[in-house]
């Protein structure tokens, strides 16, 4: 990672501010504003003001323990302390190569006025798109160890408005499920609800509550406050130790707490503010991290291959299959997905899917060949990637990952993991540590969402927590409709394995599950599989379907074949949450665009005003053929010139969508 520039300065307040009643810090560009401030019974409390207007009314902050007095009023301010920081680090892989990251930060150094007399240290970050605040227990004599059952920070909307909210039923899950639009008066006050939470403010001002920096911590929700229309924090508690939340010892920082700022929801998919908030890499070499795309086996699993021959499943001639479809289409890599090393689930009444104990992620079965593979994969520029169940890899990474980077395996899909307590997300941390010393890749699955870790270890390519693709083998929830909000709600997060690519593809009201197809269906067009790989976010790009299905209905495999995975800019030219999606990538000097609409057939203006002036360019485009709507696998392809003033129309069919690939051609 290098350093283009970096300016810090702090500017001195002075200690003693005992006539000042609150405490002010401004974004770079002036628009955004914080206030915190000290009530009367000395609580601090903070709100929140974008272009001179209210955003986030007057919301409270406090931290409560077990076995110890609660962290919420009786403050008085030592110190409060300005600093601006100014530095351009440069992303390994994900929407935007060079990033800027410029804020202005408010520390404020808090004292109890009563005993016990502890300190904290609250920290305001001021962003052109947002607001995050964290905690930081210093270390000192009135706290040692402590065990922290709430977090109380809260964000007080002041009127009732829509937002986009998901629940996932507790703090136990895969993450996998629908954001619902509904307003926020709405939301169940028992419920428990994920992030992001998309809000829109007004027409033309949107919010997005998420966090940022999640390390030794539990994962943060939402639920409704006491007032209508404020949101207060929830934290997952650890198994076994409920209401306990955190285990650790001072001195300690909170992740932050992140409010997402924009004049459209587009303009959340064009933020860096959750990578900023994480740290540098810590990987000091990186040139073995590669992204890319890579077939799968599962979705298509147990079934007759017609150009095969033969039944597929956890086999060796199976992955052959499928390592020689990623040869012809020039993709790097190869999911070995479960079972390869054995039944890895043991069943009980009370969990369907607890460990088996007696395998050994070192060893495959008789029926495959690992070491073998990776030899064949080798020879056709190939390499294999290896699912794992989590606790089977908790148990033996100190002795499998070492062996896997001998063998030749690229990286490990780690899943089943369903939870985002300490002590899970701990064992993230551990995990990617250690695949990282192994030269290993990592893609998690039944994981949770993105909280900007991967500039952290950018060898973590990709995660589920999505309601994705797979969904598609067994149940119709996979609509238009949802596949359209992800782009404004779980994917703007970051890295999304939602493994597009499906091309067995028919109309909503057509759709079956697989024990009634002969093969997974997808909702929607086939231009609309494909814009999903420029939509949604994910450095390594996992296409869902069979080499069958691709060889026998070609059409768009050369975007399959040729789309990146991995950008040097992202721009959103226009954005509805409700109707539409346009996203266009940069990759050198080409732009890809795509775009999804809902249920709804609908035309989109996409202006081109993110091109260089006075070149001009060539654009191959391939959009959703007249008859799409009777028959969705069908698409059109035609080559135009276009000019930075070009607005170009984006005829999409119902669920349809829309690709574009624009290269310069000469300078005028």
């Amino acid at each position: 990672m290098k350093t283009s520039r970096c300016l810090l300065f702090v500017l001195f307040i002075s200690s003693i501010l005992s006539a000042a009643s609150s405490y002010k810090c401004v974004s770079p560009d002036g628009r955004v504003e914080v206030t915190a401030a000290l009530t009367q019974n000395k609580r601090l409390v903070f709100w929140v003001d974008f272009k001179d207007r209210p955003l986030i009314q007057q919301s409270n902050t406090g931290l409560v323990f077990k076995d110890m007095p609660e962290m919420i009023s009786n403050w008085q301010v030592l110190d409060a302390r300005k600093t601006e920081y100014t530095h351009t680090w440069q992303r390994l892989w994900g929407k935007r190569k060079n990033v800027m990251n410029h804020y202005r930060e408010l520390i404020l150094e808090l004292q109890e006025s009563e005993k016990p007399n502890r300190h904290l240290n609250m920290h305001f970050r001021v962003y052109n798109d947002g607001v995050a605040l964290r905690y930081h227990i210093p270390k000192q004599s009135a706290i040692d160890s402590f065990s922290l059952t709430g977090d109380l920070t809260e964000f007080d909307l002041g009127f009732d408005c829509d937002v986009w909210a998901v629940s996932y039923g507790g703090y136990a899950s895969h993450q996998e499920s629908e954001f619902y639009k509904q307003r926020i008066a709405d939301l169940d006050s028992e419920t428990v609800y994920g992030l992001p939470m998309l809000i829109q403010h007004s027409d033309s001002v949107w919010l997005s509550i998420a966090e940022a920096d999640l390390t030794d911590w539990a994962g943060m929700y939402l639920g409704r406050a006491g007032n209508d229309y404020s949101l207060r924090t929830l934290m997952a508690p650890l198994p076994g130790h409920d209401p306990v939340c955190v285990r650790s010892a001072a001195p300690r920082v909170s992740p932050w707490r992140v409010i997402m700022i924009g004049e459209s929801a587009g303009d959340f998919i064009e933020s860096d503010l959750i990578a900023n908030l994480n740290d540098p890499c810590a990987i000091e070499h990186t040139d073995w991290i590669k992204p890319g795309k890579c077939a799968w086996d599962w979705w298509w699993c147990n079934r007759y291959a017609p150009d095969a021959e033969f039944e597929l499943g956890s086999n060796t001639r199976t992955m052959q299959y499928f390592i020689d479809f990623s040869s012809e289409m020039s993709w790097p890599y190869q999911l070995v997905d479960w079972q390869w090393y054995g039944e890895p689930f043991q069943p009980t009444e009370d969990h369907p899917n607890a460990p088996n104990p007696d395998v050994n992620i070192t060893r495959s079965t008789d029926q495959i060949d690992i070491p073998g593979l990776v030899e064949y994969a080798r020879e056709k520029n190939v390499r294999l990637w290896l699912w794992l169940e989590w606790n089977h890899a908790d148990r033996q990474m100190q002795e499998a990952f070492p062996l896997y980077e001998k063998w030749g395996i690229a990286g490990v899909k780690v899943d089943f993991m369903a939870r985002d307590d300490q002590e899970m997300v701990n064992f993230y941390h551990r995990l990617v540590k250690k695949a990282a010393e192994h030269h290993l890749l990592v893609n998690f699955h039944g994981a949770y969402k993105p909280t900007g870790f991967s500039r952290t270890y950018p060898n973590l390519l990709t995660r589920e927590g999505v309601l994705g693709n797979e969904y598609n083998k067994w149940s119709d929830r996979i609509t238009p409709e949802h596949t359209l909000t992800l782009a404004y709600t779980r994917a703007m997060l970051g890295e999304m394995d939602f493994t597009p690519g499906g091309f067995v593809n028919v109309m909503p009201d057509s759709f079956v599950t697989e024990n009634k197809a002969p093969s997974p269906m997808v909702m929607g067009t086939r231009c609309r599989q494909l814009a999903m790989m420029i939509v949604y976010e994910s450095a390594l790009q996992v296409l869902c379907d069979s080499p069958y299905n691709y060889r026998n209905s070609p059409a768009g495999l050369d975007v399959l074949r040729n789309v990146p995975t991995t950008w040097d800019d992202t721009k959103v030219p226009v954005s509805n949450v409700d109707d539409y999606i346009v996203v266009a990538r940069r990759t050198g000097k080409d732009w890809y665009i795509g775009a999804l609409t809902d249920g709804q057939a609908r035309t989109v203006d996409i202006p081109l005003g993110f091109l260089q002036e006075d070149v001009s360019y060539s654009a191959q485009i391939w959009r959703d053929a007249p008859d799409a709507d009777r028959f969705p696998q069908k698409l059109t392809k035609r080559t135009i010139n276009v000019m930075k003033e070009t607005v170009i129309q984006a005829e999409m069919a119902p669920a349809g969508g829309f690709v574009m690939h624009i290269q310069p051609e000469q300078v005028k």
